[in-house]
Formats: C-alpha cells, sequence, structure tokens
C-alpha cells in the first residue's frame, strides 16, 4: 500500500490558488510518479412548465448537477477517472474507469463510461449550449416508447445509444482521426445486466482542422422483447454529426442526425417501430471587453425534430429553444433557455429555464 503525505507550505497555498484561477480552471497536485487532477462544477437550475397539473409544480428551483471529479495519472500507461455526482434527485455516480495507454492511437478503457456514440451525447454538460440535452418540459408526456418530447437527445439516451454505460471500450487518435468502440452490459449507468447478450457502439471522426469535427456513429441494442419474451433481440441505431467553430468567439454550429430502431415501440409482432431525428444549434459568441464582469456573450438557438415511428402520421415533434448565455469567467456562466415543443398532434407547451454554471 502506498502512503501520500501532502505538506501545505505557504507557497504550495499560494500556487493553487494561482492555478485554480487560470484559465484552464483546475488543480493539479503531483507527487513523484503519481498525478491527480481535480476538478469540479456545481450546475442550479430554476424551470417553469406550462402544463397546467396539480402533481406538477408550475416552478422549481433543483440541483441539476454538483461533481467533483478526480482523474489520476498513475504511469503513462495507467490512469483512470472517478465522478460521482449529487442532484435534487440524489447520488450516482457517473464515471469510473481505468484506462491502459499502449499508444495514442490505441487505448483500452474499462469501467463506466460514455459510449462513443453521438456528439450531443459526448459533449459535456460543462461545455453544452443549450442548459437540458433533451429539451425536457416537466408533465409533458407524448413520444411513443421513448416518452417525454421527441427530441434528438431524448432517443439517443432513453433508447441507450448513448450516455454512459458499463463494460469494455478501446479508442484513439491517428493523425486526423479519432476512432472508438465498445462493448457494454446495455442497462445505463449503475444497472445491472438483464441478460448474456451485449451492447455495441462505434464511432469515427475526422478533423480536418482545429475547429472543424465531423462524425459517423453506429449502434447495436440488447433489449428483452416484452411482447416476444425473448431476452436477446437488437436494435440498431446510426447517425452522422458535426461540429464546426469555437466556444471562445465567433460561430459556432452543430448539427446530427440519427435513425434506428425504437425498441421501447413495439407492434402487436414484437417488431420496433423505426425512429428518425435530426437537431442543428446556430451560436455566436460576443467578446466583451473593457469590463471586469463578463467575458462573452452567447445568443443561440436550437432546432430538433424527431418521429418516433415513421409508418405513423402526426405523432412527431419539434422542439425550439432559443436561449442566451452570460460568460464570467472560463466555464463560469449564467444561461437562460426557452424549450418551446410542438407536437404534430395536440397543444404547444414550453419551459423556461434558467442555470447557474460553477466550475474549477
Amino acid at each position: 500500500m502506498t502512503k501520500i503525505m501532502v505538506t501545505a507550505t505557504k507557497a504550495t497555498l499560494l500556487g493553487l490558488v494561482l492555478m485554480a484561477n487560470s484559465s484552464l480552471a483546475q488543480v493539479e497536485v503531483k507527487v513523484n510518479a503519481l498525478e491527480v487532477k481535480l476538478t469540479g462544477r456545481a450546475h442550479v437550475q430554476f424551470n417553469t412548465t406550462s402544463v397546467d397539473s396539480e402533481k406538477v409544480p408550475s416552478s422549481l428551483f433543483v440541483v441539476r448537477s454538483a461533481r467533483l471529479t478526480v482523474e489520476i495519472k498513475v504511469t503513462d500507461f495507467v490512469s483512470g477517472k472517478i465522478q460521482p455526482d449529487y442532484s435534487t434527485d440524489g447520488f450516482r455516480l457517473e464515471d469510473a474507469y481505468m484506462d491502459l495507454n499502449f499508444h495514442p492511437a490505441f487505448i483500452v478503457r474499462m469501467g463506466q463510461f460514455k459510449r462513443g456514440f453521438d456528439f450531443f451525447g459526448l459533449e459535456s454538460l460543462r461545455r453544452n449550449l443549450v442548459v437540458e440535452r433533451d429539451g425536457v418540459i416537466r408533465g409533458f408526456d407524448v413520444c411513443s416508447g421513448v416518452g417525454r418530447i421527441c427530441s434528438y437527445s431524448r432517443f439517443t439516451e432513453e433508447l441507450e445509444f448513448s450516455d454512459r454505460d458499463i463494460g469494455l471500450g478501446v479508442g484513439g487518435v491517428l493523425d486526423q482521426f479519432v476512432w472508438s468502440a465498445s462493448v457494454t452490459n446495455g442497462e445505463g449507468a449503475n444497472k445491472k445486466d438483464k441478460n448474456d447478450s451485449k451492447s455495441f457502439s462505434g464511432r469515427l471522426e475526422l478533423w480536418p482542422n482545429s475547429d472543424t469535427r465531423i462524425g459517423a456513429n453506429i449502434g447495436g441494442h440488447d433489449f428483452v422483447n416484452e411482447t416476444t419474451g425473448q431476452d436477446n433481440d437488437y436494435a440498431y441505431a446510426f447517425g452522422a454529426d458535426v461540429n464546426w467553430g469555437s466556444y471562445d468567439g465567433g460561430w459556432h454550429v452543430q448539427a446530427g442526425i440519427t435513425a434506428g430502431d425504437n425498441w421501447r415501440n413495439l407492434d402487436s409482432s414484437g417488431d420496433p417501430s423505426t425512429f428518425v431525428t435530426t437537431q442543428a444549434i446556430l451560436a455566436y459568441r460576443f467578446p466583451l471587453r473593457g469590463t471586469d464582469l463578463l467575458d462573452g456573450v452567447v445568443p443561440l438557438g436550437r432546432v430538433s425534430w424527431g418521429d418516433p415511428n415513421t409508418d405513423s402520421s402526426n405523432d412527431d415533434g419539434i422542439l425550439f429553444t432559443p436561449g442566451v448565455i452570460l460568460y464570467f469567467s472560463g466555464l463560469n456562466r449564467f444561461a437562460m433557455n426557452a424549450d418551446i415543443y410542438s407536437p404534430g398532434a395536440g397543444q404547444t407547451e414550453w419551459s423556461f429555464k434558467a442555470q447557474m454554471y460553477l466550475a474549477f
């Protein structure tokens, strides 16, 4: 067992303070061959809903996420990450994995981590341009199979093609290409497997320059078919996306499309319906000079459309999200969104969200 003792001097404390307030927004501690990087965040949100229901409060404050992340480098070959999370819904584990770094082009990862699928799911909440990936409107449940609203991230996350899972992954960077592949339980984060089958995902990205990422992905999800009783059925999805621009200034465009099997929406024979969804976000960052209060202002807009069953009519919907972000320093910011959802049939509903992002 290795014991680590840290003696804090004035110089050490000053160094930590200076690093914590730098643009990197991180604290690094090095002890012999062991490197530890500590980062954290707290997201507190106020949101409303237009849904008129006695069971759904019209407005509320929530702790959306509070995380303290530890990244560890044991040697050049062995590293890992542990990331617990607290929210109003309770405690949960986000990331917990070990990496074996054979080569920058070939890294093996085992544990709980994000599957390599769509760009929106892979992007950290610390950087997301919109407050909620899926544009949730509390109390509004109209999308066949996946529930809530038919938005891009609602499909990819609820159908378990993106977001975190437990398993084995490989990937790396080779010239202008970034690749990843994984085999996982298929049940999502912090859940035991229900069968002997495994899910898989694969993603390939091309980075022609520092401001452009072009990606393609495919996924296969094993599930228990509640209609036929089979416990090893598979659903498939594929997609493509592009990210152009920078978070630091100027225009920023993010867009993606995904289609596949909506395995949560089965017909009488046990066959899943086919879903299609697409999304685009357009933003522009105006830098602010001559003030110590703000670093920049970002007006933005999102359009997200989804159809849970291409063989049915009037069950699709479109989400509009106008918003603005006020950047204070680094990733510390305050954002406001209005999520407006118009279903193919039925009444339009909306939600206003304001969220504080504290990051170090």
